[in-house]
Order: structure tokens, then sequence, then C-alpha cells
């Protein structure tokens, strides 16, 4: 509940800062005044998405965290994803690859928001600690002759140093 409550009133200043930030970034033809307007709106994005993940923790941690299934296009999902991280990858000089099974079904049902922020977590890691080479985003998948679903596989490959033995469990 404390977190729940926290959550709220740290992302209204944040959600605040971000509005002005965008008056400027439409407005403002400076470019060192762009760059910094620039700054903040990742920092704020930064900020946000950890205030999320902190939240969902909680929510997970009390058995609260609902999954709340939806019909979601493979491709536009995927699109999402490139359209995020490509930029961070480009600017640091990383390959990225995408694979994806080309026999995956078009249309999928789950849980798309939770599924975005796992696989963003994973590329963001893989970015984050890979400082030459190329990051691989795997997406493939195992039928079940039985029923009408499928067991999504997503996997993320890296040159990066890899993840300490310690923490895998925490994964």
């Amino acid at each position: 509940m404390f977190l729940a409550n926290m959550s709220h009133e740290i992302r209204t200043p944040i959600n605040a800062i971000s509005g002005m930030d965008e008056m400027i970034l439409r407005e403002s033809r400076e470019k060192s005044t762009l760059e910094y307007a620039g700054n903040i709106k990742r920092a704020g994005q930064t900020l946000l998405t950890l205030i999320s993940d902190i939240l969902d923790l909680s929510k997970i941690e009390t058995g609260k965290m609902d999954i709340v299934p939806v019909k979601y296009s493979i491709n536009a999902f995927v699109d999402k994803l490139v359209t995020i991280i490509s930029p961070q990858m480009e600017k640091k000089g990383l390959a990225f690859d995408i694979r994806v099974n080309p026999k995956m079904p078009s249309v999928l049902c789950g849980d798309e928001v939770r599924l975005s922020q796992i696989v963003m977590n994973l590329l963001s890691n893989a970015y984050k600690y890979t400082n030459y080479g190329s990051v691989t985003l795997n997406i493939d998948f195992k039928e079940n002759p039985k029923a009408d679903i499928i067991t999504l596989k997503v996997m993320v490959e890296d040159t990066g140093i890899g993840i300490r033995e310690s923490d895998i469990k925490q994964l």
C-alpha cells in the first residue's frame, strides 16, 4: 500500500516536469536547450520506469499482479521493441539482430504489457552490459498439439559480460 501511494505521489511531479519539458522541446529552436530538454525527457522516462518496476515488484511479492490477456500482433510487438531499443544500440555501435520464427502465429493472446516489460528489461540489460559486438533477440514458440496454445520463447543473447551466477536465481 505504501509503495502504491508513493508511486502515485512521485509520478505526479515527474509527469508535470515531463509536460513542461515537452513544451520546451516543441517551442525551442536553440540546439543546446533542445539537447538539455532531451536529457530531461530521457531521465524522466527512466524515473517513471523505475517507479513502475518497484510497484510491479511489490505487486508480485504480495500476489496482486494481475495478468491481462489481450490479442496482439507479434509483428507490432516486435516493431515497438525495435523502435525503442534500436537508437540506443546504434548510438553505442552495437549490431542488433532480431530473429522471429517465420512459422510464429501472427496474432497472440497474452499480457502484452507485461511481456513488453520483461523483454525490454532483458534488452536494456544486454545493451547496458555490452560494450561492443551484438545483441540478438530470438522469438520462437513451441506448439501444444492438444490445445490451441503455444509456449512463447524469448531469448536475448549478447556479447557482453554476462549475468553473475548469484543473480541468476532472482531472474
